[in-house]
């Protein structure tokens, strides 16, 4: 009877272990899976972490802030943004292109910015209207993550704000 008892409590133990994971695995609807994807892959805070660094590098150019500096944030900027660009894809095609060309046109920016230094004016110009049209793209992307999921994907950071920071 023991047997029998045990042997009964694994097969639940199994079907509940394989539901769970169809939830959160490829099964599910389109809705499901990419509600799923948003929060295990944190994109509102993917996101709002690089509007942080954005925002920082715009702030530290405005103050005349060294290339070493710069060189410094630009450099977070790109491992922030390849970082979420190795969690592509999502299971939304149309999702997944707007984040590939908002990281990638990030990447651009990271790269101009740091070639730039503190003395190439072009070269940081171009960089501002890179990290500009990705968030133009951000925008779009949180707007159909919203439309597939049916909730709004708030974009929040654990990130120090632009005073006070070790940067700012």
């Amino acid at each position: 009877m023991l047997v029998w008892l045990a042997a009964v409590v694994v097969v639940i133990l199994g079907v509940g272990a394989f539901v769970a994971y169809g939830v959160t695995s490829a099964g599910g609807t389109d809705r499901q899976r990419t509600a799923n994807w948003v929060k295990a892959n944190q994109l509102g805070q993917s996101i709002g972490t690089l509007n942080g660094d954005n925002a920082r590098i715009d702030t530290l150019v405005r103050q005349g802030a060294g290339t070493n500096v710069l060189h410094t944030v630009c450099g977070v900027l790109l491992t922030d943004a390849e970082a979420a660009n190795g969690n592509l894809p999502t299971p939304d095609v149309t999702l997944t292109d707007l984040l590939s060309k908002a990281y990638g046109l990030e990447g651009d920016a990271a790269n101009d910015c740091y070639n730039a230094g503190a003395t190439n004016k072009a070269l940081l110009a171009r960089s501002a209207r890179e990290r500009s049209a990705a968030q133009v793209l951000f925008d779009q992307a949180l707007g159909r993550a919203g439309s597939v999921t049916g909730s709004t994907v708030p974009t929040t950071t654990t990130t120090q704000p632009d005073e006070g920071g070790i940067f700012g």
